[in-house]
């Protein structure tokens, strides 16, 4: 299969040459998952301590759904924004107060499992307001990194998932235990905080022309209409991230099989195993711009084939902790490398003029792959057992990163 070429360089160049917004950038990219964190991972614990059911619990799992449809509403910010505040600044201002208000509006749920359906409610415009405000976050990356600082960029992203994560999930709900709801809750709002005191300092550079209104929208599909773009975001992406996220699905229903306990699960998973990922996605980030895309995905790919193999004990029901943390650990790793290449490829093909709507876009295909794949693999594991699902899905990545390799050979990015 021969790749087509890759966008022209001039479409897809940076607005700005300047030193990109480090600080910015990974300060909002934080706290997006800091907010996500604490309702994914420490609220599902907190209201299942107080006795919320399994049932009443999916409710607070379905929140994440806003994430995948963000892209209905992301050609607003593409199309709107203050010339004076600077375009997407304006929409980060606006955005990250919302977002410190609305955990705030948390504070009167002292008892959460009490008033499930209020509370819900108001997690559900937190999680909309976060989702949307990594659509701004994002186009600001894709506008403002030089394409040399894209792998850098988008392995800070992913590395500053896991330390939001560690930060909502982890330590909020140690505060939580410690000194109750709402020192939890104003610890939350405060790392919320300190990403609009970094906005309040950026001086964001002109963004110009402005995107006309039908050409927002028209996004939404003409990204898809690009040189070399079906092939990737539609083909080489879903084999990638969804085989990983397949593989990804196992361990924690392998672990609960295998007699760990909820809280050993949590703390491993949760914590653990997210520092070295922590780590791994700047390393991975640096190593895109030293080595290249192509090789990245290629080491990363390799890794998770390793890793995976360092499941089987696990998987056939024998986890030792030292042997389980390092496995997950390594699997971990691999997928953050992975994932670093998938958003910093998504970053080469999204336009400036639509940085918003395009990555956003590009970004919900993996997004998508990885819900629907994980149901996929707990499917298979029930007819074939851990291990072969397992292997079946460390296959379609291992395919994904050859076709990945062919493409990126073929239409070379810089």
């Amino acid at each position: 299969m021969t790749a087509p070429s890759a966008p022209a360089v001039a479409e897809t160049s940076p607005v700005a040459v300047g030193r990109p917004p480090w600080a910015l950038l990974t300060t909002l990219w934080v706290t997006q998952y800091v907010g996500i964190g604490f309702l994914t991972v420490g609220l599902v614990a907190i209201l299942r301590a107080d006795g919320v059911s399994l049932a009443d619990l999916s409710l607070v799992s379905l929140l994440g759904l806003a994430w995948p449809l963000k892209l209905l509403w992301a050609p607003l910010l593409d199309r709107y924004g203050s010339r004076r505040l600077g375009h997407h600044r304006s929409w980060l201002l606006a955005l990250q107060s919302a977002m410190v208000l609305a955990l705030l509006a948390l504070l009167p749920f002292d008892d959460p499992g009490a008033s499930l359906g209020p509370l819900v409610v108001v997690c559900a415009v937190y999680v909309l307001l976060s989702a949307t405000q990594d659509v701004a976050a994002d186009a600001l990356a894709v506008r403002l990194l030089r394409p040399e600082d894209r792998g850098l960029g988008n392995g800070v992203q992913v590395g500053a998932s896991y330390v939001g994560t560690v930060l909502g999930g982890g330590l909020c709900v140690l505060v939580y235990d410690r000194a109750g709801w709402t020192a939890a809750v104003l610890l939350l709002a405060a790392l919320t905080l300190v990403a609009l005191v970094v906005v309040l300092r950026f001086r964001e550079p002109e963004r110009d022309p402005r995107v006309p209104g039908s050409a927002a929208w028209g996004a939404l599909i003409g990204v898809f209409r690009r040189p070399g773009v079906p092939v990737w975001a539609l083909g080489v992406v879903p084999l990638v991230y969804g085989g990983a996220a397949g593989v990804y699905a196992l361990p924690s229903a392998a672990l609960v099989d295998a007699g760990w306990s909820l809280t050993r699960i949590g703390v491993v998973t949760g914590v653990v195993v997210s520092v070295p990922a922590a780590l791994a996605g700047p390393l991975a980030g640096w190593l895109v711009r030293r080595w290249g895309r192509a090789a990245v995905l290629v080491g990363g790919g390799v890794a998770l084939a390793l890793s995976t193999a360092g499941l089987v004990p696990l998987l056939l029901g024998s986890a030792p902790l030292t042997g389980t943390v390092v496995a997950l650990s390594g699997f971990l790793v691999a997928y953050t490398a992975l994932n670093v290449v998938v958003y910093t490829v998504s970053m080469d093909l999204s336009r400036p003029a639509t940085a918003g709507t395009d990555f956003t876009t590009l970004t919900t295909v993996p997004l998508l792959a990885s819900f629907l794949t994980a149901s996929a693999a707990l499917a298979t594991a029930a007819l074939v057992g851990y291990v072969a699902s397992a292997a079946l899905w460390c296959g379609v990545t291992l395919v994904g990163v050859v076709l990945g390799v062919r493409w990126l050979r073929a239409a070379p990015l810089r």
